[in-house]
């Protein structure tokens, strides 16, 4: 069935052929190259994501955990399975400039989130950091926010070096879902 498979690139003609899965396609992934979500600008009122979540329900927001100070968040557009973030409520873009507290919350959730990560998908280790500023890769550099990405030996595939996508086996609500689930209590 997939013998006649190659790694060459085909021409499309048209809406495409069916092909044995020699494609896949990631449509979604249009909407992050787009820019959807993005704030218009720095402050908090400029269509932050970050700032707007928390007033939506868990489901509807992808939260995982609520801290007084923090939240867990699943990243829309994801590394890996289960790749969440940890975010302050305030907007602030500066790892500096988070209080004693919130940098203590922060730390906690991410522990928390890394129990919750090995609990539900037997994570084998973590990717965890933050990219402070746009120059340094963050996406939404106005509103700190730490990412913990969880992964597995064996985890790093063909897929994103020569098909430029990322497979992902579970829906984010489901993600959300079981991650909550095995979130432990403070």
């Amino acid at each position: 069935m997939l013998h006649d498979m190659t790694s060459e690139p085909e021409q499309q003609i048209g809406v495409g052929t069916q092909d044995a899965f020699q494609r896949l396609w990631t449509p979604h992934r249009m909407a992050y190259i787009q820019g959807e979500n993005k704030p218009t600008g720095p402050g908090a009122d400029d269509g932050c994501p970050f700032c707007s979540i928390p007033a939506k329900s868990d489901e509807d927001g992808l939260v995982i955990k609520r801290g007084e100070q923090v939240y867990a968040v699943l990243n829309l557009y994801p590394y890996n399975g289960g790749h969440l973030m940890v975010v302050p409520y305030r907007h602030v873009a500066d790892y500096t400039d988070l209080t004693v507290p919130e940098t203590a919350e922060l730390g906690a959730l991410t522990q928390q989130a890394m129990t919750a990560l090995r609990a539900a998908s037997g994570a084998h280790g973590f990717n965890i950091g933050m990219n402070q500023g746009s120059v340094a890769g963050a996406g939404i550099a106005a509103h700190l926010h730490q990412h913990v990405v969880p992964r597995w030996g064996g985890d790093t595939n063909f897929m994103p070096v020569v098909g430029h996508t990322r497979v992902l086996p579970q829906l984010l609500a489901d993600t959300r879902k079981m991650l909550a689930d095995a979130w432990p209590s403070a």
